[in-house]
């Protein structure tokens, strides 16, 4: 069986993960897409939205590998879309168009069933309904003998970290206040539940920093 990790979560200078007030213009949040300024211009990126081209180095490197390595994905409601009751519109099938970036089973925390969606790229989302461990045991045997990557957002990130399930957690501090937003650490005790920095990369773009349990 693999770790479990989170890899590439942004968070800003004063400790949020997103924005407030999500939309369909700002998935992130109102200015949370600044929270990933590092990635937008990495040849990682570029390459994911077919073009061509991009920087190279520490942040490419980092990006590359927040995406490498998983046989699962966990994602909460929220990063699927913004539907937050019932399913009234089966048509709703994610923020990412007819390939979404996974390319693996992923795992989507909802109170609300739903049958699984088959999308192109060998992404297929599964609603669970019966809580973050039943998410985590399902995904870690899809996963096989790889890792399974807590993908966001900010509210799952902290249960599971809460849980003492996350073994490796890569966060890319960025150079941004937002003021206001979800808060990734509020409360929350790292030290206490183990985790220690074992890496810390800064680059022109962000400081991107890896705890470990």
């Amino acid at each position: 069986m693999g770790k479990v990790r989170v890899a590439g979560f942004a968070v800003s200078l004063d400790g949020f993960g997103a924005g407030s007030a999500q939309s369909l213009e700002h998935p992130l949040g109102h200015r949370g897409q600044e929270l990933h300024n590092w990635f937008y211009p990495t040849r990682t990126f570029r390459s994911m939205i077919g073009q061509d081209g991009g920087t190279e180095g520490a942040d490419d490197n980092f990006a590359r590998t927040s995406m490498e390595g998983f046989g699962a994905f966990i994602l909460g409601r929220n990063m699927f879309g913004l539907i937050r009751d019932e399913w009234p519109d089966v048509g709703w099938n994610g923020w990412w168009g007819d390939n979404p970036p996974y390319h693996a089973p992923t795992f989507i925390l909802t109170h609300h069933a739903r049958e699984p969606i088959v999308m192109e790229g060998g992404t297929t989302f599964h609603f669970v309904t019966e809580g973050i461990d039943a998410a985590l045991h399902q995904a870690q045997q899809a996963a096989g003998d790889s890792d399974v990557k807590i993908g966001g957002g900010v509210s799952t990130v902290r249960q599971y970290l809460l849980a003492g399930a996350i073994d490796e957690l890569h966060l890319v501090l960025s150079p941004v206040l937002l003021g206001d937003g979800e808060s990734l650490f509020a409360s929350i005790d790292l030290p206490k539940l183990g985790y220690r920095v074992t890496e810390a990369v800064p680059t022109e773009m962000a400081t991107h920093i890896v705890l470990t349990r």
